[in-house]
């Protein structure tokens, strides 16, 4: 058996894994343990922009690092532009504008490592 312990959406969940003895495949042993709180996220970086923060955030949905800044402040975005590109596990993910605003801050620069829920900037 091998204990194994995954972080999924920022839940933290031990599994033991057993292997089956005639297929070497992995069965599930149990089922998850219940959720254990989630590491907390180093604290956001002052905004780089002047003018304060907007009131909508835009966070990040996986760890990684900052790829590029699709927009600086000041820029218009609609529901669904990409505002900054996070690089996790050699992929480029995309962070999305959730609704129609202007850029009012961008807490982060190219290269920051960031954590899931990290506010990488802001909308008003």
């Amino acid at each position: 058996m091998k204990n194994y312990t995954i972080t999924v959406n920022g839940n933290v969940y031990d599994v033991v894994v057993e292997e089956g003895a005639s297929t070497g495949a992995p069965v599930a042993a149990k089922a998850p343990a219940a959720p254990k709180a989630a590491p907390k996220a180093a604290p956001a970086a002052a905004p780089k922009a002047a003018g304060g923060a907007g009131s909508i955030k835009i966070e990040a949905g996986a760890a990684g690092k900052v790829f590029k800044l699709e927009k600086k402040v000041g820029d218009a975005v609609k529901k669904g532009d990409a505002v900054v590109i996070i690089e996790a596990m050699k992929m480029e993910i995309p962070v999305v504008a959730p609704q129609d605003g202007t850029v009012a801050s961008v807490d982060v620069a190219v290269g920051d490592a960031v954590e899931a829920g990290a506010v990488l900037a802001t909308l008003k």
